[in-house]
């Protein structure tokens, strides 16, 4: 098991074990707010798990009771902060993730906290968890990219309902319109994402890294996945273990890896 150094200063820190990677947004005393320097933070860390091969499931949450406030909205008055630049690109990063990624909300998911909720593939979510995108209580352009991420996860009036009025909507309305996949009763949430991560572990990597570009509407691969299928398929291949331990009623040995 490998963990991040620990501290009481605000940071993104990590452990990695069975499989899963699971990212903690640390800064419990400002409910999560992600200052400049977390959001420089996660690129670096994403991309050193995605080319981890011991990592096949990343977890993002929220330290304690809340999953993240948003960004740290003192630092839009210091000089040379451009916080929405330093947001987006953490979002690229998690959005372009070549694993499944997981996002586990209690408590609070605002403004840039819900924008990295809707750039991971799944989101579980616990009961009394608010979400909310409030750039227009402050005036704030909301970036083109997360914009069409939002669009595209719950539809468009429903991104112009949270765009436009910057409300919160409570766990129930966000797993009605889509913004959330699942919601959990109090105290259920870690027991869930922990067991469906493990399920996760246990599925071909194959089938998942193709299933998120195909979903994304990536093209440019489509001829890579094709000669995967039929290499694949062929002895000692995934697909071939798959069929092979369905019909002997055993768990798969997936051994691809990106």
């Amino acid at each position: 098991m490998e963990a991040a150094r620990s501290g009481t200063e605000p940071q993104v820190s990590h452990t990695v074990a069975d499989g899963v990677a699971t990212v903690v947004i640390d800064r419990p005393a400002k409910r999560n707010a992600l200052t400049p320097e977390m959001w420089r933070a996660l690129p670096p860390l994403l991309d050193r798990l995605a080319g981890d091969p011991l990592v096949r499931v990343l977890v993002l949450r929220g330290a304690g009771a809340t999953f993240s406030a948003g960004a740290d909205v003192a630092a839009l008055q210091q000089p040379g902060q451009r916080l929405q630049e330093l947001a987006g690109r953490a979002e690229e990063a998690l959005a372009a993730f070549p694993k499944p990624t997981l996002a586990a909300v209690r408590g609070h998911c605002v403004g840039g906290g819900c924008q990295l909720a809707v750039a991971c593939d799944l989101r579980f979510a616990e009961e009394g968890a608010q979400f909310g995108i409030t750039p227009a209580k402050l005036g704030v352009v909301y970036p083109s990219a997360p914009t069409r991420r939002l669009t595209a996860l719950v539809g468009p009036s429903t991104a112009k309902f949270l765009l436009f009025s910057g409300e919160l909507v409570d766990s129930a309305r966000a797993l009605r319109t889509g913004l959330v996949d699942e919601v959990l009763p109090s105290g259920e949430l870690d027991a869930r994402v922990a067991d469906f991560a493990r399920t996760l572990t246990a599925r071909s990597q194959l089938t998942q890294v193709a299933t998120k570009e195909f979903v994304t509407g990536r093209t440019d691969r489509d001829a890579h996945w094709e000669r995967q299928a039929t290499e694949q398929s062929g002895p000692g291949g995934d697909t071939a273990e798959g069929v092979t331990a369905f019909l002997e009623r055993r768990a798969p040995r997936f051994t691809w890896t990106t």
